[in-house]
């Protein structure tokens, strides 16, 4: 793990100046004063106007400004964070929030290596023992009979026997728990919704870091809560931060990745989980522990669900560690969520699709999941090392096992030009937009090395990252000059 000179800017030491933002309103017969500027806000978040993590005006400088009450200000702010489009901070301010919208899916791209060198997506390496295993576990199930897994419809929470696999697969996780506290899912995104759905409701406040998945930040805007991240360092999240945060009080949950985090990579030591579990416990939060990337890591971390037996929500799956097609995850519940998590599961997706969980179940029994997981460090190990070797410098934040590398962009470019700049040379890279939820990120690229990529191809996409980082950029950034 590698975090130079604080390259990250995530300890931020004092507030950003608020945006230089004078709405024009515009106000409908019959519409209120609070109304017409919620709508303004919306309507200039949406023009790009007003940018996310600009840190608004304050409310009284606002109302002076507009000739308004404060009243009308705040009324206003509070109908704009409670649709999503605002995000107070406690003691700094309120900032635009970032949003997951059709520009996340234009970032992160999926197409054929021959059409773009993809670094957008993270994803485990895809090698010819993946496809080999593949190929052998179709046979054998082709030749077997598939009665016990393709013809039922329950348990809702999975086949029992995946269920008492899937406490094998968890044990080497640090995670004991019976079989009536495992529901099989269909990845860990599934899970992530699970969990949240069972203990969020709309409005509530939920906490994560401040540069996080970008599924997080999307489930926030259809569940409705408050996502705010709060500022890290290279083991995630602070301490200080997160109890400041419960004391302000209305924190509901905390969903966080303590191993390998998208995009920053930062492993928590246990000492820090020991901390989080300790402040989640005294201020009675519920913790989802996102550990998609734990099986990644052979180091003994203990599990912070573990040590909140009633407040503790553990996912994991097999599509980052073991093989990107395997969409097939668990989610670990406290004792009292058990039918609460499977009845959301039933009205959500019935259930978990057995056939995967089927395969999953096989492959962890006959030691192919172990295998290929090994096969995934071994080829983490080199990608990363060819990474940092061409890019060295650049580099804010990797680590060894890590799919990902978060790259720190030079001050002579944005982030906008420099992505645009690599689409033009087919390198598609990921900028920090969709991964912000809370102020002091201090910006970057997410570079991914998984996939289908060999090292020949990976060295040449890497190379022209490198490449385009020491280029000066266009005097007039309007894209590819021919």
């Amino acid at each position: 793990m590698r975090f130079p000179e604080n390259q990250l800017g995530l300890d931020p030491a004092s507030p950003t100046k608020p945006v230089d933002w004078r709405p024009n309103l515009t106000k409908q017969k019959g519409e209120t004063k609070h109304a017409a500027l919620t709508e303004r806000i919306i309507a200039d978040i949406g023009a790009g106007v007003l940018k996310p993590m600009d840190r608004m005006p304050t409310h009284r400088d606002l109302a002076r400004e507009l000739g308004l009450s404060v009243q009308t200000i705040s009324l206003s702010y509070k109908e704009a964070e409670r649709l999503g489009y605002l995000s107070g901070e406690i003691g700094r301010g309120t900032f635009v929030k970032a949003r997951v919208t059709d520009r996340a899916g234009r970032m992160m791209l999926d197409h054929s290596p021959n059409e773009v060198l993809d670094l957008s997506i993270i994803r485990g390496a895809y090698l010819d023992a993946h496809e080999n295993a593949s190929r052998e576990i179709f046979r054998e199930l082709a030749e077997s009979d598939n009665a016990s897994f393709m013809r039922p419809c329950r348990p809702i929470a999975g086949l029992d026997r995946h269920r008492d696999t899937a406490r094998i697969w968890l044990r080497m996780l640090g995670v004991t728990a019976g079989a009536e506290r495992i529901l099989v899912t269909n990845g860990a995104a599934h899970g992530i919704f699970l969990a949240l759905s069972c203990v969020v409701r709309s409005g509530d406040v939920v906490l994560c870091e401040n540069l996080t998945d970008h599924g997080i930040i999307g489930l926030s805007n259809i569940i409705g809560f408050s996502l705010k991240g709060l500022s890290t360092d290279e083991e995630g999240i602070l301490p200080d931060a997160l109890e400041a945060a419960c004391a302000a009080g209305g924190v509901r949950a905390l969903v966080l990745i303590p191993t390998l985090n998208n995009p920053t990579g930062h492993v928590a030591s246990t000492a820090r989980r020991r901390e989080i579990a300790a402040i989640a416990k005294r201020h009675g939060i519920f913790v989802i522990e996102d550990e998609v990337y734990r099986p990644m890591i052979e180091e003994d971390l203990p599990s912070i669900t573990e040590m909140l037996p009633d407040l503790g929500f553990f996912v994991t799956s097999f599509t980052k560690t073991v093989l990107t097609g395997l969409r097939v995850g668990y989610l670990v519940v406290p004792p009292a969520y058990s039918i609460r998590a499977a009845s959301i599961l039933r009205v959500s997706s019935w259930s978990g699709t057995y056939l995967t969980g089927e395969i999953a179940t096989r492959w962890v029994e006959n030691g192919t999941a172990q295998r290929l997981l090994e096969i995934q460090r071994e080829e983490a190990r080199a990608r990363q090392s060819i990474a940092t070797e061409i890019l060295g410098e650049h580099i804010a934040s990797s680590h060894p096992l890590s799919l990902c590398a978060w790259l720190k962009v030079p001050s002579r470019w944005t982030e906008e030009g420099l992505v645009r700049s690599l689409t033009n040379q087919n390198v598609a890279v990921t900028p920090s937009e969709p991964f912000i939820a809370g102020p002091g990120h201090g910006g970057g690229i997410r570079i991914c090395l998984g996939g289908r990529l060999n090292h020949a191809t990976l060295t040449k996409a890497l190379t022209t990252v490198r490449q385009a980082f020491e280029q000066l950029p266009p005097v007039y950034d309007i894209g590819r000059i021919l």
